[in-house]
């Protein structure tokens, strides 16, 4: 007679400890974040585990955006558990914590019906552009205008174009992503404009978010970057309507991916001036 012993899966909050297990099993479904982007994003928001007998077979984290917004993302389940309602735990676990914020998420096209039973509905898409980048020709922009590194006195008004470019406010995202990444900004009529940031991911780099009022803009802060990653692995996560993906393929950036962008609770407010062409990642959003 064959005896099956059994062990009972528990859930629990994520701690800074934890991060290691976090990170291994990233890596075991081929997740491209370092340690230190488990560390970046874990230290901006809040996370839960699923674990089976000391082993973390499971993810999720959120990160409350303001009063009125929130994102949620790095939702990982095991390949050897899926299919047991793991992550829709841990999904209800991170919206408790959200509660009634209009909450964003990037899904793939297989999570996205999990999604819609939990309230989300499709809002647009997100494309993952990626590779080896080339050197850039500079493009052409309005007379005046002039693309320059951005200095400590420009934050108060990347964070306003960040507001109104993304819906949210990303006043605690963006005062953090300075501490790690590069920026670049957009001058028009003696004004800031537009922005883009460079940071360390994954294999290489990320650029993102890319706030600007054009697409003509939002080309020359990301060309800004050519100099400086030109030959070296880069990542940018577009929205679908962002219109750069044939100039992103041109700079060695092909598209790789693509995620369906979801809401809960109200949709984000538009402001029609300046728009965010790529995102942060695909857990800030």
């Amino acid at each position: 007679m064959t005896t099956l012993t059994t062990t009972a899966i528990t859930y629990r909050s994520m701690n800074e400890s934890d991060l290691s297990a976090a990170h291994a099993l990233s890596q075991a479904v081929r997740w491209p974040h370092r340690l230190d982007d488990w560390r970046f994003v874990h230290r901006l928001g809040l996370g839960f585990l699923a674990e089976e007998d000391g082993a973390v077979i499971g993810t999720a984290l959120c990160w409350m955006q303001g009063d009125r917004d929130g994102t949620l993302g790095m939702i990982i389940v095991s390949p050897d558990y899926q299919g047991k309602g793991i992550g829709r735990k841990l999904m209800q676990l991170v919206l408790a914590e959200l509660g009634d914020r209009c909450t964003r998420l990037i899904a793939t096209p297989a999570g996205q019906p999990l999604y819609e039973n939990l309230g989300f509905q499709a809002t647009g898409a997100i494309h993952q552009h990626q590779g080896t980048m080339a050197a850039t020709v500079p493009v052409a922009l309005q007379r005046g205008d002039k693309v320059r590194p951005s200095e400590p006195a420009d934050i108060a008004k990347m964070i306003e174009l960040a507001n109104r470019g993304s819906g949210m406010e990303r006043g605690s995202v963006l005062k953090q992503l300075v501490l790690v990444a590069e920026g670049a900004v957009l001058e028009r009529g003696g004004e800031l404009a537009g922005f883009s940031m460079l940071r360390r991911f994954g294999r290489g780099y990320a650029i993102g978010p890319v706030v600007a009022p054009d697409s003509a803009s939002a080309k020359a802060l990301i060309a800004h970057w050519s100099d400086v990653c030109a030959g070296t692995f880069v990542r940018v996560d577009v929205t679908g309507d962002s219109g750069l993906g044939a100039w992103l393929a041109e700079a060695g950036l092909a598209q790789v991916d693509a995620g369906v962008a979801m809401t809960r609770n109200g949709l984000p407010p538009q402001d029609g001036t300046v728009r965010q062409f790529a995102i942060i990642n695909q857990a800030l959003c």
